[in-house]
């Protein structure tokens, strides 16, 4: 019937048309013509169709049914018009099993917690019950939401409606636990399916391994990578690849790079998971120069993701130029890049010490890819703002806000970065003010940041703003942070004066008391209550070599 209607609909481009014809032909015109409409539009994801021929349905005077009232439903979860959907099922007079499958099914799919409860809760009510896939559907997507309270009590109800406790079910809550850094409850998760009756399966087996290794309790993963081969199982692929991940990354890298070694005596062909894993272990050991002979033996069959965490290795481990050839060799080879792509070629060129070439790059990328995202725009600036090229960089990042791109607080972070950096204080402070206009949300890097650069600039009005601002929120400060604040409030003021302001600052929660107390820890307390010569050598204490003061460096390689 597709290949009928599609060129009907090619000729006469709407269903009311559509209908016409065949009412000239001499067919009666019955709900049904629109219900077959409907499933083959809904079927062939035309689904403005799909609304056109629910609206002319009823032009006709038919009332649309259920089946109708699922489709649209369906149709409009798939489109992202969530709210519309939840209202459609909530008009439709006599909902059916299928109308609340149809809406948990596409609800577990956007992880929508709230109306997922909701549904459930409504279908329960007119006496539906999931069966047990959307049961396994419902309670994944709680536990890789984090949410293993409420996938409990969706356990809790299978279990009372006698619904059978799957392989799956014991899988996706064992693998829950595993994701909220909770091995040893899996564990013993994983003894009482034992007890069952239940045997695992390697999707149980690599969920353990991984959860343990992901806690760093390697002897644990050992043993249960021991009892699993006791068991007859073999390690597959996936598990494979999460050990020579998860070793990388608890620092067992010959063990890791031990496994990738192996993989051809078990007859398992590496994939593209496979390579990325193994660049994480290069790059984690510091062994880059393994990378350009790895790369030449496997990057030939790479696929764009595998491509694409080259050039970011590449760029890591200061190989710029391999990561130009390799973007150029990827275009060759018929691949389409995207935005990690570009942001790989970007950092190569800075990296070779081609600015030129990079800014040219970037402008070519904006014109032909206006789509481009907030890390595209950040990588070109703070390259260019770590070579010392702030006015180049400054002059990109403010064509970026003209033009409206897309930049996020790391973007903000780097540019108020570079303003510190060379000396426009009052520029960087009005950069911060925008920002915070445009609707994007200074984090911690942000505060740290912004008080470091004016604590160097002795802007005091400044940084009690700042920290007054702070206290609204639930950000700390690092403590060299904290550290510059005090510093500046002792430059700024008499010993007495200094002293009291910094205790008000603690009083009022401008401080936390951790970072009170360490500072009192070094000598702050013990200058309290004794002579001038203490308060001296305790104010050495804080004030430390003027050429320390400089914490902005610090604050901002932990930017992004």
């Amino acid at each position: 019937m597709v290949n009928v209607v599609s060129p009907l609909t090619k000729k006469y481009l709407t269903v009311r048309r559509i209908v016409g014809e065949l009412e000239n032909i001499g067919c009666v015109i019955k709900p049904q013509t629109f219900l077959l409409l409907l499933r083959i539009y809904w079927r062939s994801a035309l689904y403005g169709m799909v609304f056109e021929t629910f609206h002319e349905m009823a032009a006709f005077g038919f009332t649309p049914n259920t089946f109708a009232r699922n489709v649209v439903m369906d149709v409009l979860y798939r489109i992202g018009h969530v709210d519309k959907a939840i209202k459609v099922l909530n008009d439709t007079h006599f909902p059916n099993f299928l109308t609340f499958n149809i809406a948990l099914c596409n609800l577990c799919k956007l992880s929508d917690l709230s109306n997922i409860s909701y549904v459930s809760r409504r279908m329960i009510q007119l006496r539906y019950y999931p069966n047990v896939k959307t049961f396994e559907m419902i309670l994944n997507c709680f536990c890789k939401m984090g949410r293993l309270a409420e996938a409990y009590q969706v356990l809790g109800l299978m279990i009372t409606l006698g619904a059978s406790v799957s392989m799956n079910v014991w899988s996706i809550l064992i693998d829950g636990l595993c994701r909220l850094h909770q091995p040893g409850l899996a564990y013993a998760l994983f003894k009482k399916m034992l007890r069952t009756g239940c045997s695992p399966n390697l999707v149980i087996y690599t969920s353990l391994i991984k959860g343990f290794l992901d806690s760093r309790m390697v002897n644990s993963a050992s043993s249960i990578l021991n009892r699993m081969e006791c068991d007859g199982y073999v390690p597959d692929l996936v598990l494979c690849n999460v050990l020579i991940d998860c070793l990388s990354k608890v620092g067992r890298y010959d063990d890791a790079f031990g496994i990738f070694l192996s993989l051809s005596d078990r007859n398992l062909v590496p994939d593209s998971y496979t390579f990325c894993s193994l660049l994480s272990n290069i790059c984690l050991s510091r062994r880059f120069s393994l990378l350009p002979n790895i790369a030449s033996g496997l990057a030939i069959e790479g696929d764009l993701m595998v491509c694409n965490s080259l050039l970011n290795y590449f760029c890591k481990a200061g190989y710029p130029l391999h990561a130009v050839q390799l973007y150029d060799y990827m275009l060759a080879r018929g691949l389409t890049p995207d935005k990690y792509s570009f942001v790989g070629l970007l950092s190569g060129l800075c990296g070779a010490g081609r600015f030129d070439e990079a800014v040219n790059v970037y402008q070519a990328l904006i014109r032909y890819y206006p789509g481009l995202d907030a890390h595209v725009h950040t990588v070109i600036v703070d390259r260019l703002i770590r070579v010392g090229k702030y006015h180049r960089a400054f002059r990109l990042f403010r064509r970026a806000l003209e033009e409206k791109y897309p930049l996020d607080v790391v973007s903000y972070n780097f540019s108020i970065y570079g303003l510190f950096k060379s000396g426009r204080i009052y520029e960087a402070s009005a950069l911060y003010s925008q920002m915070k206009e445009v609707g994007v949300f200074p984090n911690a890097h942000t505060y740290n940041l912004v008080i470091s650069g004016f604590c160097k600039g002795r802007d005091l009005k400044m940084v009690k703003q700042l920290m007054q601002e702070i206290s609204k929120t639930e950000v700390e400060l690092d403590h060299r942070t904290i550290n510059s604040v005090i510093k500046l409030l002792f430059r700024s003021y008499p010993y007495p004066s200094a002293l009291n302001q910094l205790i008000e600052m603690c009083k009022s929660g401008l401080i936390p008391d951790e970072a009170m107390y360490a500072q009192f820890s070094k000598g702050l307390a013990s200058g309290i209550n004794t002579g001038h010569a203490q308060h001296s050598l305790m104010r050495d204490q804080l004030l430390v070599d003027p050429s320390s003061s400089d914490d902005i460096p610090d604050v901002a390689a932990s930017v992004g």
